[in-house]
């Protein structure tokens, strides 16, 4: 039977298999999780991290660019008003 573990587990199992990456056999027997299935969460984890830091940086560019848009707005009211 396939289990289906919850991403916060499978975020802890990872974090355990980097820091102790030469006893992938022990965490197996742990978790109760077949080692190839620990070595595919490892590297999925590892291909995303780019992924994560690529979107908070872009975040930061569409924050940036909300911010200009709000400040002419402020600058257009202000003439608006005078």
């Amino acid at each position: 039977m396939r289990k289906n573990d919850s991403g916060k587990f499978k975020a802890k199992v990872v974090v355990d298999v980097m820091k102790e990456h030469d006893i992938i056999a022990e965490l197996s027997f742990r978790y109760e999780i077949h080692r190839l299935l620990l070595t595919r969460w490892k590297k999925e984890a590892i291909e995303e991290l780019s992924g994560i830091f690529s979107s908070i940086k872009k975040k930061g560019n569409n924050d940036k660019k909300l911010i200009d848009v709000l400040y002419q707005k402020i600058g257009q009211l202000e003439v608006e008003n005078d």
